[in-house]
């Protein structure tokens, strides 16, 4: 199953004049003054596909439907690709349908793919997406293992004109998350003795029936890189999240957000950063599990109830937690911080905030000395100014490392030591081997 992947020549259109502009600005001291798109003609409109309609999918597609015109939409769903094509914000009737995720990658004409597909096939896609030149706006969690970390960061470096963006937008709310991040790193706590990141546990469920797919969907395509099983409903859509073939469960579902935030906090999201010891000693999971595999296939199988521990030659400890409130507890010598979608309180908060040791330019540096916005304003603002968006794919990847980690360490219910350079497991071959997955034939990832 090869991509049928466009002509790569650069072309000297909107298109060709959005990506040099986004090359050119990123480059040491290069400026461009860009209208923005709102200024434009019409025509002028970054054209964009969406792949992957679900209902993540449709609000992410409605939300870039107000940055460009969506021309083109996918799913393997049938009802939910019509529903998009003829939704009145999104392709208005207009928009072409495909069930086939290469056909939108052909099109010369599409500037910007949105990527919402089931975890398993993201890096896959998305690789394919850079090869065809266009800028990715990818949901979290971004990758499915820590081979694809590899795979999609190489990618990413390969083609630094594309503009890709991870999903992540808890990296856009200035005023809980990036004040905790800065909160954080302005010391206001001290020194941080221990971070628990609360994430709450997959559900447990089955043992469900195996069943004939509906008419409209394509559970060939569906399951894509996985291993080919009977269709359960519990296992497609939205449920897919609490099987492991697909997903991570809570380790990559909330782990993506409040592992990245703490890292960030904590200044560990830097290539070659990372912990030295993960240990899912204390993790527990619906069904019996061997060699750190389900033994039976009609139930979810991710971890339910866990306290997974990552240990780091420098910095406190990270508790990866299923218990307690879903949000980030930063424990320092000075006070203590907490902080999640809802709220953010504390000892720093009332004291320091009248001294003015929360500083908006601080607060400008971790937003990219870019005006502070929603998250798709700032992913196409990099696409017509440059610069790397606030949730970047090399900072991603360092997060998603300690959420595949955890989950293998959990699997396997032991510590497991790992090698943040080399980025390798070591002195375990078995858990070495969970680094990667082999994809079914035809469904391979392709070199970036």
């Amino acid at each position: 199953m090869k991509p049928h992947l466009q002509d790569q020549h650069p072309r000297t259109t909107r298109r060709g004049f959005l990506r040099t502009a986004a090359a050119l600005t990123a480059a040491p001291g290069f400026a461009l003054t860009a209208p923005a798109f709102a200024n434009l003609a019409k025509n002028d409109r970054p054209r964009i596909g969406c792949i992957g309609l679900g209902s993540m999918g449709t609000g992410d597609a409605a939300d870039h439907a107000r940055f460009g015109d969506v021309v083109a939409v996918c799913d393997v769903d049938s009802l939910r690709r019509e529903k998009a094509k003829h939704d009145q914000v999104i392709g208005k009737g207009r928009a072409d349908s495909y069930a086939d995720y290469r056909r939108v990658l052909d099109r010369k004409d599409v500037d910007v793919v949105s990527i919402v597909t089931p975890d398993h096939w993201h890096v896959k896609i998305a690789i394919e997406a850079l090869l065809a030149g266009k800028h990715v706006f990818c949901q979290k969690p971004l990758t499915l293992t820590l081979e694809e970390n590899r795979l999609i960061r190489a990618a990413c470096k390969k083609h630094p004109d594309r503009v890709f963006v991870v999903g992540t937008q808890q990296r856009s709310d200035r005023d809980r998350f990036l004040r905790a991040v800065n909160m954080v790193q302005q010391g206001l706590l001290g020194r941080i003795t221990k971070v628990t990141a609360g994430i709450d546990g997959s559900p447990t469920g089955g043992p469900f029936t195996p069943e004939s797919p509906p008419e409209n969907l394509n559970w060939n395509a569906w399951l894509g890189p996985a291993p080919l099983v009977d269709f359960m409903t519990r296992r497609c859509h939205y449920e897919f999240r609490w099987w492991y073939e697909y997903s991570g469960g809570k380790f990559t579902d909330w782990g993506a957000h409040h592992v990245d935030i703490a890292l960030w906090a904590l200044g560990l999201n830097k290539e070659g950063a990372g912990p030295v010891a993960v240990d899912g000693s204390d993790a527990r999971h619906p069904l019996p599990m061997k060699d750190g595999y389900p033994t039976v296939d009609n139930c979810y199988n991710t971890s339910h109830d866990f306290n997974v521990i990552s240990k780091f030659h420098q910095g406190p400890e990270l508790h990866l937690t299923s218990r307690g409130d879903n949000g980030i507890l930063f424990e320092g010598e000075e006070g203590r911080l907490f902080v999640n979608r809802g709220k953010i309180t504390g000892t720093p908060i009332k004291e320091n905030w009248d001294a003015g040791k929360f500083g908006d330019d601080q607060l400008r540096e971790l937003y990219g000395n870019k005006p502070f916005e929603g998250h798709k304003e700032n992913f196409y603002r990099c696409i017509r100014e440059g610069g790397l968006p606030v949730s970047d794919v090399y900072s991603h990847v360092q997060a998603m490392s300690v959420c595949h980690l955890s989950a293998i360490a959990a699997r396997l219910g032991r510590q497991i030591a790992w090698d943040p350079k080399s980025e390798q497991i070591t002195g375990d071959q078995q858990a070495a081997s969970m680094m990667a997955r082999v994809a079914r034939p035809g469904f391979e990832v392709q070199s970036s």
